[in-house]
This record gives structure tokens, C-alpha cells and sequence, in this order.
């Protein structure tokens, strides 16, 4: 008899996830197939659930070529790019792929219903998520301290801290305490999606504006980070109603990164079972 965690109809009458699987050295599903099952018609559209799934991969320093095997095939008479895709990868993509399309929804309970049968708790689309805007803030920290760095900033931790006194109105000590945030921990690991998503704003306007206001010396550009951080918690109220320290926190992004890789190393397992 089948169980949710070996079979999974995505529309009655059509081929279960697993009977779309390949096996031609290790068990793969074609991304072509993939697409179709979970209700996609535009190639552009899927095409970037697949690049963000590969994002994660990258984010969580897991091997993309052996979860995304580029294998351009004959599609309707015409080659076309296609992918081999591991369970895993199948999984990422289906965690970055559209919600409101009713097959990927099912895709996702599907997946989280695995997640459980392996005692794994990256059971939403927004972990993986909280993984990729992390990534990103990472990286426009990078350039923000550079332009920083242009501005005449000596002190880039006092620089830093305006633009969270700016967006929270209250010190980054007082944050920390506020999340329950270790002193030796970025707040950004504890932030939710919506959280981190207007972090990243902040740090990429106070860039630009550093840039285009031409910016020079350390009371300037403090001042500079502190409004934009203003800036944002206004524009967050206004729409919402709640200020960013009123949201929750969220799981130690380390611990999200780690579920998922042991889910990279379960499912790895169940096929080869297979």
C-alpha cells in the first residue's frame, strides 16, 4: 500500500512526483516535467524558481552539479534547456515556486510531509527563503561598507549602528536584548522574511544615497544611515502598522541551514534506496 512519503498525485488522474522519476546512474526528474506537473505553461517564469533553487544550493555550500544536471534534450522538435533534478533539488525549486498555483501548494505539503517522516523541521517555503534574502544582505553589506568606506567612514560599526537606531529606534544593545539576540550574533539571523526583506531595502538605499548625495566624512554618513533607517520604519508602519521590533523573531538562521542539509542528505538516501 503507498504512503504519503512515496507517492504524490499532484492532480487526480495525472502521474504521481515519483513516477515522473528517471534513473539513469542516480534517480532524477527532468525540470521539463517538473514544470508541467506544478501547473507552470511560461518556461521564463519556472526558469527563475529554478535559479532561485540554485541560489539556495550555492547559499548552503551544497553541490549544485549533482543536484542540477544541465541536459539540454529534444522538446516538441527543438532542443531546448532542460535539467536533470535531484529529489532535493526538486524540493528547492518547489519551495521557491509560485504558492497560488494549487500544484505547487500541494508540492509543498508534500515535501513538508517528508520533512516530518524524517523528523526535519524546514518545513516551509520561507525558510528557504529567509536563506536567500540572508545571502543577499550578506552581500550588499559588502558593498554598503565599501561605500562606506568612500564616504570617509572610519568607524564602520558606529556607521552601522545608526542605520538600526534609525529603523528600530533604539540602540543595537537594546535590539539584541529585545530578540533575544547572543551579543556575538547578527540581528539579521533572527529576522523573519518580511524583516530581513526591509533590512535589505535600508542597506541598499543607504548605499545609493551615500553614492548620490556624495556623501563625506563620519557624522554625515551616520546621519545619512540613521534617516534612511527612519525612512524605512516609517514607510513599514504606514503599510502595516507594526514597527520592525515588533516582529518576531525567527529561527538561528544557522539552524535553518543545517535542517536543510541534513534534508539534502535524507533525501539523497531515500533514493538510493530506491
Amino acid at each position: 500500500m503507498s504512503t504519503p512519503h512515496d507517492i504524490f498525485h499532484f492532480e487526480d488522474g495525472r502521474l504521481s512526483f515519483d513516477d515522473l522519476a528517471c534513473e539513469n546512474g542516480f534517480r532524477y526528474w527532468w525540470a521539463s516535467a517538473l514544470m508541467e506537473a506544478l501547473g507552470y505553461e511560461s518556461r521564463t517564469a519556472f526558469w527563475n524558481a529554478i535559479n532561485r533553487a540554485i541560489s539556495a544550493c550555492v547559499a548552503l555550500n551544497i553541490d549544485v552539479m549533482g543536484n542540477f544536471v544541465q541536459s539540454p534534450r529534444d522538446i516538441d522538435g527543438k532542443a531546448a534547456p532542460d535539467y536533470r533534478l535531484s529529489r532535493f533539488a526538486c524540493y528547492l525549486v518547489a519551495m521557491n515556486a509560485d504558492p497560488r498555483k494549487e500544484q505547487v501548494a500541494l508540492a509543498q505539503a508534500y515535501f513538508a510531509t517528508l520533512a516530518v517522516a524524517f523528523q526535519r523541521y524546514v518545513e516551509e517555503a520561507q525558510d528557504v527563503e529567509r536563506v536567500l534574502i540572508r545571502e543577499d544582505v550578506s552581500d550588499r553589506e559588502k558593498l554598503l561598507h565599501g561605500a562606506a568606506k568612500q564616504a570617509g567612514v572610519e568607524n564602520y560599526a558606529f556607521f552601522q549602528v545608526a542605520g538600526y537606531r534609525g529603523m528600530y529606534n533604539m540602540s543595537l544593545a537594546k535590539l539584541r536584548d529585545l530578540k533575544n539576540v547572543p551579543s556575538h550574533r547578527s540581528p539579521l539571523d533572527f529576522m523573519g522574511k518580511t524583516e530581513l526583506a526591509a533590512n535589505l531595502f535600508r542597506i541598499t538605499q543607504t548605499e545609493e544615497k551615500l553614492k548620490l548625495d556624495g556623501v563625506q566624512g563620519q557624522a554625515s554618513a551616520e546621519y545619512t544611515a540613521e534617516t534612511v533607517g527612519k525612512k524605512v520604519r516609517e514607510t513599514m508602519i504606514e503599510i502595516s502598522g507594526t514597527p520592525p521590533e515588533r516582529l518576531l523573531a525567527a529561527e538561528d538562521i544557522k539552524e535553518v541551514k543545517k535542517a536543510l542539509k541534513s534534508t539534502h542528505r535524507d533525501f539523497k538516501k531515500l533514493d538510493k534506496k530506491k
